[in-house]
Order: C-alpha cells, then sequence, then structure tokens
C-alpha cells in the first residue's frame, strides 16, 4: 500500500468543519493506504497555550478521532512528541530553508501584515519542521486542504533540495485533495472558513456541542434572499455549505438532495439538515464518552508510537550521517 501522513493540532476543540474536511477522509483513506495520523503538538506551542489545556485537547482530540471511526489496527496514531526524529528532522529541514521562503509562508505573512505583535521565533520556522514530519515517513501523498498546497510545495522543495545536496535520501510527497467537503464554511458568514478562532460560535458547530445547541445553529445559519433551492457556491454560499453538509454527513449525492426539494422552501430543508447534524453529534459523541471511560488512549498511543519509531529513527540516521553529524 502507498503511505499518506497528515498531522492536526490540538489548539482547540474540534469543529464539524474539521469532520468534514479532515476526519471523515481519513476513515476513508485508512481503507486505501498506509496511513500515519499524528497529533502534532510540538506545533501547538508556536503560540502560547496552557499546558493543561494543551492536554485536554490532545485527549479530546484522539478520543474524537477514534469516535469518529479511525481504526488503531489499519492507522498509526501517535504523538509527534513520542517520536524525536521529529524534532531532529525540523532542524535539519530549518537550516535547509532559506528566509524569504519562509517570509511568504501565509500564517507569518498574515500576522505581520496585521501588525501583530509576540510572533513567536516558532511560527515562523514551523513549516520546514512541518515538512520533516512528512519526508520522515517517505509519504508518497499528503492530504491537503486549497490553503495547505502551500505547506507541501514548501515541503517538497526541501526534499528536492536536500536530495541534490547530499543524495537521494527523501522521497517527494505529492498532495492530495478531495473532492466534496474540503472546505465547510461559518453558518453565520458563509464566506469565511469554518474556524475554532471565530468571535460568533453559532457560525461553528464543535464536535462536542449539546446536539440541541447545534440544531439551532443550523436554524438559524445564513441563506440568501433568492428562494431557490440549487447548488450555487458563488451565489448562495450559504444554502452550498449546508448542501455540503447534508451530503457528507448522509452519503447522499448534492444533486439528489437538491432535486428532493424542488418546489420546497430553505426552513423544510434546514430542519432535515439540522435533525441530520443532531442526530450525528448524539451518536459520536456516546462513543466518545465511551472511549474516554475506557483508558485504552495510552495504549494505542504507545502502540503508535513503537512503529512510528521503527520507521522515524531509521530515516533520521541516515540522514545524521549524510549530513555529517555521526562520526
Amino acid at each position: 500500500m502507498e503511505r499518506m501522513v497528515s498531522g492536526i493540532k490540538p489548539t482547540g476543540r474540534l469543529h464539524l468543519g474539521n469532520y468534514i474536511g479532515a476526519i471523515s477522509q481519513f476513515i476513508k483513506y485508512q481503507e486505501e493506504y498506509e496511513l500515519f495520523i499524528f497529533i502534532a503538538n510540538l506545533h501547538a506551542i508556536t503560540v502560547p497555550i496552557e499546558a493543561k489545556e494543551l492536554r485536554k485537547n490532545t485527549k479530546d482530540l484522539i478520543a474524537l478521532y477514534l469516535a469518529c471511526g479511525l481504526d488503531p489496527e489499519k492507522t498509526t496514531l501517535f504523538l509527534q512528541s513520542d517520536v524525536d526524529a521529529h524534532a531532529k528532522l525540523g532542524w535539519v529541514m530549518t537550516c535547509t530553508s532559506y528566509v524569504g521562503e519562509l517570509q511568504r509562508m501565509t500564517q507569518y505573512k498574515d500576522k505581520t501584515a496585521k501588525g501583530e505583535s509576540g510572533i513567536t521565533a516558532g511560527l515562523f520556522t514551523y513549516p520546514p519542521l512541518m515538512a520533516g514530519d512528512i519526508i520522515l515517513y517517505d509519504a508518497d501523498y499528503v492530504p491537503v486542504g486549497k490553503d495547505q498546497t502551500q505547506h507541501v510545495e514548501l515541503t517538497r522543495d526541501l526534499a528536492e533540495r536536500f536530495n541534490n545536496r547530499y543524495s537521494p535520501t527523501f522521497k517527494i510527497p505529492k498532495p492530495l485533495t478531495s473532492t466534496v467537503g474540503q472546505k465547510i464554511n461559518s453558518l453565520q458568514d458563509p464566506t469565511k472558513k469554518m474556524s475554532k478562532s471565530v468571535t460568533d460560535p453559532k457560525g461553528t458547530i464543535d464536535l462536542l456541542d449539546d446536539p440541541k445547541v447545534a440544531y439551532k445553529k443550523i436554524m438559524s445559519a445564513v441563506t440568501d434572499s433568492i428562494g431557490i433551492i440549487q447548488y450555487d457556491p458563488e451565489n448562495q454560499p450559504g444554502l452550498a455549505n449546508l448542501l455540503t453538509i447534508q451530503s457528507v454527513l448522509t452519503n447522499e449525492s448534492i444533486e439528489s438532495i437538491v432535486s428532493r426539494y424542488q418546489g420546497k422552501g430553505y426552513g423544510e430543508l434546514k430542519k432535515e439538515i439540522a435533525q441530520t447534524v443532531s442526530d450525528f453529534l448524539t451518536n459520536l459523541q456516546a462513543k466518545y464518552n465511551d472511549i474516554i471511560s475506557c483508558g485504552k488512549i495510552d495504549e494505542i498511543l504507545a502502540q503508535g508510537a513503537q512503529k512510528a519509531n521503527a520507521i522515524a529513527n531509521k530515516k533520521i540516521r541516515k540522514v545524521y550521517k549524510k549530513v555529517g553529524f555521526t562520526i
């Protein structure tokens, strides 16, 4: 099987956009690829976060991944910090990067453009660490959203640069984008992405939200005054957003949903989607609570770290020899 690698930062509560845009895809990918998923806790401290919050976010994230259907028998799930080779290769990749490349990376560029203060050096240099995360495992593919392709491009550049400078060492990964549900937008401002950090909580549905609260959020979602149920992301972004949510959660095509609602109103459609989301959260949270209470998370992470370390340590030994660290 070809290998796929991805990670997610434990810096906030997971929301419906995370599930539809990433986690639901991972559930499919684990049947098709040798899948490595790591909790990117090294990346989590590029911005200030309390240790207690980081621990809770990490545990919640793992439990939710498992509740969503990630199978530790099919997927290698581990903490980034449990595999020392990530930090080691991250430094080598930092020294392989150029300042100009890092200045062009979106997150740093946006924050400096806004004049934000207190930007850490880690926020500036995390892209090379991310590159190391990927090439450490000779990944064939990296699942990405539209706003993440820049990171894969840098990863490919750094891997090729290292290969040319020393000798062939890393496989050059390819980005893999999904066709449905890549990006779920805010329910209150459908021109913006659903986010962990939005100021309006009505626009985001957390996976641990009370299902009744989530129902109300769908019912109050912004649509438009056109009044026709059709899939038109440009002119009806709010409605297109809701149709995408319904399609992914029910595995019914958007075309089929639109066909069923010809001549009907937004209110009726919203009720169906609200119930779908409410039922989804109810079932998911029941599984999440079982996983939290069973105490198997540590065991799963230990198994994942053991497998990841076996591969990563072999690669970092090769890298250290090529750059001259090993004498």
